[in-house]
């Protein structure tokens, strides 16, 4: 048990978001341990000031400049700092604090998230673009500074936990599961005519619904392929998917001596967000208890790469590199909007995806060496995925 004399201090990125909601809930649940610091949100001026009041944040921050004023005027009174735009978020991350929850969704988390790391912060790292379109210039700054990048996912967290750092020479592979979404077992005929609103009807999890098309592409397990890649250090051919419908084991680690050591949690994302929050240690969490007997049994199949090709894309890309997983990242934020707004159908994300990979490939591309490149491959990619229009896409069936 570590000995604590003092609350530990939390600064959240994304506080209004569910994985910073998550957060809050379990600070608020354990205030001994932790107080925060301070919390972000994009632009929800009123709903950050009523969480930096109820949980006693010395600072608040909005992304948005214009929403700058409606926080200060809400915070009023309360001794809350508050600020506005993008360089007081980056502002923020760098405050001392003895960890940050890193929590914004997208690109716009790229910039506050690298600045931590610079400062050698101890980050609890939800955002996916930071090792998705940035993995090696994100890795190699927090080993440059000392940071500390603790997995909130709960298929790395999963790893994180079975995975023996003295022994990463032992391993033969790591994999990480996939519900399947829920069009697991659809045929890709009637995947076709999927509606947003049967994509977003997740079987296990509570998401948003980018995340939620995403699991239905099933590009959020090739997103999290790319993000074990650069957070564990491992070679593409060491890692793999299994589709598990239950939720229930989240990532295994096998090793050469035929042991496979694995992480199993109901699905509730309290679970990893705990761990990160008191790593190495763990704290007492308000999540449903494992009944492995009440279950009965859990199940496992491979991927079908014919029916979901956004995940063959991203192996794809993680395996060429050369800033490929940028372009797939952004790439995919487009087209997941245009299919939310009813523009494109659903087989369509990954036709878009496809086709800006394409197009990167015959152009040449190189891995991102600094913010600004990584950036700039980002907007590159959703400009041109923006351009796609589907009677322009390479269908290929």
């Amino acid at each position: 048990m570590t000995v604590q004399t003092a609350p530990q201090r939390i600064s959240i990125l994304g506080a209004t978001g569910s994985i910073g909601l998550n957060t809050l809930d379990l600070i608020g649940r354990t205030p001994e341990r932790f107080a925060v610091e301070a919390v972000t949100a994009d632009s929800n001026a009123e709903a950050l000031a009523e969480l930096a009041r109820r949980h006693g944040a010395r600072h608040a921050v909005v992304a948005d400049p214009d929403a700058y004023k409606d926080l200060k005027a809400a915070l009023a009174g309360s001794g809350i700092e508050a600020a506005g735009g993008p360089t007081a978020l980056i502002e923020a991350a760098v405050r001392p604090a003895d960890r940050l929850m890193a929590a914004i969704v997208g690109a716009a988390g790229l910039a506050p998230t690298l600045a931590a790391a610079q400062h050698g912060t101890t980050i609890l790292l939800a955002n996916k673009e930071c090792l998705v379109s940035a993995g090696r210039l994100f890795m190699e700054t927090a080993r440059a500074s000392g940071a500390t990048i603790l997995p909130v996912d709960s298929e790395h967290s999963a790893i994180f936990q079975a995975l023996e750092p003295t022994q990463k020479d032992c391993i033969e592979r790591v994999t990480l599961t996939a519900s399947g979404g829920p069009f697991r077992t659809w045929s890709r005929e009637r995947m076709a005519d999927a509606l947003p609103e049967e994509a977003v009807r997740h079987p296990n999890w509570s998401m948003g619904a980018k995340v939620s098309i995403d699991s239905a592409t099933l590009m959020n397990k090739g997103l999290e392929l790319i993000e074990a890649h650069h957070l564990f250090g491992l070679e593409p051919d060491r890692l793999d998917v299994l589709v598990h419908p239950e939720s229930i084991v989240h990532g295994f680690v096998a090793y050469r001596d035929g042991s496979v050591v694995a992480q199993l949690a109901e699905p509730d994302m309290r679970t990893p967000i705990a761990y990160s929050l008191a790593w190495p240690d763990r704290i007492q969490a308000p999540t449903p208890r494992l009944d492995l007997a009440g279950l009965g049994k859990l199940t496992f199949e491979q991927p079908d790469l014919d029916r979901f090709p956004a995940l063959r894309l991203a192996i794809r890309a993680m395996r060429t590199g050369q800033g490929a997983a940028t372009v797939l990242n952004a790439a995919n934020e487009i087209a997941v909007k245009l299919y939310l707004q009813g523009r494109i159908r659903f087989p369509d994300i990954a036709l878009i995806v496809e086709n800006v990979l394409e197009k990167h490939s015959h152009e040449g591309g190189s891995e991102p060496n600094s913010l600004a490149d990584a950036l700039a491959l980002d907007r590159w990619s959703r400009d041109v995925a923006r351009s796609l229009i589907p009677e322009q896409l390479e269908r290929t069936g």
